[in-house]
């Protein structure tokens, strides 16, 4: 399949998994979408989910790029990165595209921890987590990975009380209780 027309059936995949779910897709629907033939898919793709995996394994490579270079340009200082990333979280969800975590939605969708898509989700949430780990070891934070399961955890909870409650603080909120937890740990 020639490159524009793959990326072009990927983000139209991303698209509407995005904003109706992975099995809320179906292949007639994409092809539709995309304006694409079925025989087209399939030069591309052996299956559906071999499409999700390269959705998802896109989208993880475009979100982790965006947010890595959104914190390390925000500040110099190893603490202020640590804030930053609830900054570039809370601009992503005001997005008028934005409908949640589609790596949250993966692991949802896909319970079984043998699912392709499932492991590629859990790696996406792995790998953020190290990135903040690592920010807090940057920092000289006496205990950088239980601090980053913590941060990791109020950046998701943000997300998650963004789109579930329309709390359009809640990033700031958490950016508050954040910056309390960094603080205590001065050394």
């Amino acid at each position: 399949m020639p490159a524009p027309k793959r990326d072009h059936l990927i983000a139209t995949a991303q698209r509407l998994i995005a904003r109706e779910g992975f099995k809320g897709v179906s292949v007639d629907r994409l092809l539709q979408e995309a304006g694409v033939a079925k025989m087209t898919l399939y030069k591309g793709f052996k299956t559906k989910d071999e499409l999700i995996l390269e959705v998802l394994r896109r989208r993880d490579s475009e979100l982790r790029d965006w947010f890595m270079r959104s914190v390390e340009s925000a500040s110099d200082d190893p603490r202020e990165r640590l804030l930053a990333g609830f900054d570039a979280l809370e601009a992503w969800a005001a997005r008028p595209d934005f409908n949640g975590c589609l790596f949250v939605s993966a692991l949802s969708e896909y319970g079984d921890d043998s699912a392709p898509a499932h492991r590629a989700a859990r790696e996406h949430k792995r790998l953020l987590l190290d990135y903040v780990v690592g920010l807090c070891r940057d920092a000289g934070l006496p205990d950088p990975e239980t601090t980053g399961r913590d941060l990791r955890l109020l950046m998701e909870g943000a997300t998650v009380a963004r789109l579930t409650l329309g709390q359009t603080d809640s990033y700031q909120r958490a950016k508050a209780m954040a910056k309390s937890l960094i603080d205590k740990q001065r050394v």
